[in-house]
């Protein structure tokens, strides 16, 4: 069995044209009264995408052939960035065992409720962290965990600033590309699916 992850990202061009976002499950049951009981099967979101609905010309089909060879199918996970939803600013960072190292998180509030998204996959270069308004220097930042080590225990409460990507993997074995002419390839869907890394 594969669990491989191979640290690339899908091409940016066919990813902005992509279709999909947050998925849940939710197992609902309706009583003979009308009433229902609701069961949250996952705790957190699991993202869900389409790209073939990015790609326009038969160069991108091109990339987007090798790209899947490459990953062979469903094998091997990649970066995937979310047009949608890839800045975060301001964000309070999650304390995890050790008091120096300190997890990338996402959150949603809406209301009373906040949804807290673990960041797994930050882009190289683009994290800020500040304690008490103070850029602080000298982090380690790991690109693959969104784990960030402190050379000693902040403080106060950190927040950060970064661009992250969605741990993916294609949801499929087989590339069902139609050519309708010369110059012209198309296929009706791609999907891809995030993993938990």
């Amino acid at each position: 069995m594969s669990t491989g992850f191979h640290d690339v990202r899908f091409p940016d061009a066919i990813a902005r044209g992509a279709t999909g976002g947050p998925e849940y499950s939710t197992d609902i049951v309706s009583v003979a009264s009308g009433f229902e009981q609701r069961n949250v099967n996952w705790s957190a979101a699991r993202a869900r995408y389409d790209v073939g609905t990015g790609i326009r010309t038969r160069e991108q089909m091109a990339e987007v052939i090798a790209f899947f060879r490459a990953r062979k199918g469903r094998a091997y996970g990649f970066r995937f960035r979310d047009w949608t939803d890839f800045e975060a600013t301001g964000q309070a960072m999650l304390a995890t065992a050790s008091p120096t190292v300190w997890q990338l998180v996402r959150r949603y509030p809406s209301g009373p409720v906040e949804d807290v998204r673990l960041i797994t996959k930050p882009e190289a270069g683009s994290v800020v962290v500040r304690v008490n308004g103070a850029v602080v220097p000298g982090l380690a930042v790991d690109h693959l965990t969104g784990w960030v080590t402190f050379p000693s225990a902040p403080a106060a409460q950190p927040f950060a600033d970064f661009r992250f990507d969605v741990p993916v993997r294609f949801d499929t074995d087989h590339l069902p590309v139609v050519a309708t002419a010369f110059h012209l390839q198309q296929v009706s869907s791609i999907a891809i699916v995030e993993i938990r890394a």
